[in-house]
């Protein structure tokens, strides 16, 4: 038995649920840009309180460790390894692409094709994976600049959808009659459940000391222009 607290802020959704046995019984979540930071903890509490149960009684809490937005993931993560460090509670870490495709299987258990979850990382630029639907990789986490040939090899022969925030700005160039696009929000804690389920049952857990977010890129910090 497992009751696992669950934190997803990679983009700018922010959500917040709870599940038990791989099971999802309370969420709490939002899209809208910069609410992270003020409304995370909220959205913590509110899930406990649905569930009617304390801190103490968690197993574990799991967080969705990136890739995404470098400033959502220091929120999440932080905010989780503070928790941990408070409640003497195990960390689980999750894949946010890998998350992101098991949400789609949890809304189509039928589909047969592969799937290629996408994060915006501005311009044409996506943080990106494929996986089949056992969720093995079928091509690793990677950076791509999304053009008219991308990802042809695969959609030769096979259905592939395309979810997440950044995959809608690549429906013009991607045309291949195997592409399909899903607009559903899929970056949601609720979609961590039977992931998180599994780690905790294998005993995968991370270091509270030394773990940090997979960013995939350094963050950039540029300078504003100056005004004329």
């Amino acid at each position: 038995m497992s009751l696992i607290l669950q934190i997803e802020t990679a983009t700018q959704v922010c959500s917040a649920a709870l599940s038990n046995d791989g099971q999802t019984i309370a969420i709490k979540e939002l899209q809208e840009n910069n609410i992270h930071a003020s409304s995370l903890t909220l959205f913590v509490q509110d899930v406990m309180e649905q569930a009617q149960v304390s801190f103490s009684d968690l197993d574990a809490i799991a967080v969705s460790k990136g890739p995404g937005s470098y400033t959502g993931l220091r929120i999440g993560v932080s905010t989780v390894k503070g928790f941990c460090f408070a409640l003497d509670k195990p960390l689980i870490a999750i894949d946010t692409l890998k998350m992101m495709a098991q949400g789609f299987m949890l809304q189509y258990p039928d589909y047969k094709g592969l799937i290629c979850p996408m994060i915006d990382a501005r311009r044409m630029e996506v943080f990106t994976a494929i996986y089949n639907t056992d969720l093995d990789y079928i091509e690793e986490i990677s950076a791509k600049i999304i053009d008219e040939n991308s990802f042809a090899t695969y959609l030769e022969n096979q259905d592939v959808v395309f979810i997440g925030n950044g995959a809608e700005k690549c429906r013009s160039l991607i045309t291949s009659r195997q592409a399909s696009f899903s607009s559903d929000n899929y970056n949601s804690a609720g979609n961590m459940s039977k992931l998180a389920s599994v780690s905790f049952e294998n005993s995968v857990f991370e270091n509270l000391a030394y773990f940090e977010p997979f960013y995939l890129k350094d963050f950039v910090l540029t300078k504003p222009k100056p005004r004329v």
